[in-house]
């Protein structure tokens, strides 16, 4: 696990950070090839979502993201973007490469651990598909997270 992953991680809600870093582990076990995980978000503050927010509508650039500061599960660090690292340095988001040559997309076999955790892929919403996101299961109406008090922490308590 690159030392990037390792730092997002880290910054992760406390309850999803031992999770998180055995889903990647998992995923870098399996990527037998040339691919490995990188995490290249995870928790995002209000004023970064709303910075993302304005890309394609009042700032120049494509719509990345529907969801306005609060609105994001990232907000509450239980989410995470990822991108596949080929060889150590070229950043990927090919769904359809698979490097390690077993017959399953690279993309795929790390969708399919994240899923038997418990996690919701990005790839699957039907409307604003966002590939490179998987958010905790249970914890993907950023209406109730906003409702859940700050604990000692800094996080929203579970």
């Amino acid at each position: 696990m690159d030392k990037y992953t390792t730092e997002r991680i880290a910054k992760l809600h406390p309850s999803v950070r031992d999770e998180v870093t055995k889903i990647i582990s998992k995923c870098n076990h399996e990527l037998t090839g040339k691919a490995q995980v990188r995490v290249t978000e995870g928790l995002r503050t209000f004023k970064e979502q709303d910075a993302l927010y304005t890309l394609g509508r009042t700032k120049p650039g494509k719509k990345v993201t529907n969801a306005k500061g609060g609105q994001s599960v990232h907000n509450y660090g239980l989410a995470v973007d990822i991108c596949l690292i080929i060889n150590g340095k070229e950043a990927s988001w090919d769904t359809a490469k698979d490097w390690d040559n077993d017959q399953i997309a690279d993309w795929y076999e790390c969708v399919r651990i994240f899923a038997s955790h418990g996690w919701i892929w990005g790839g699957n919403w039907k409307t604003f598909k966002d590939l490179s996101h998987f958010e905790k299961k249970g914890y993907s109406d950023w209406r109730v997270l906003k409702k859940h008090p700050i604990g000692k922490t800094g996080y929203i308590q579970l």
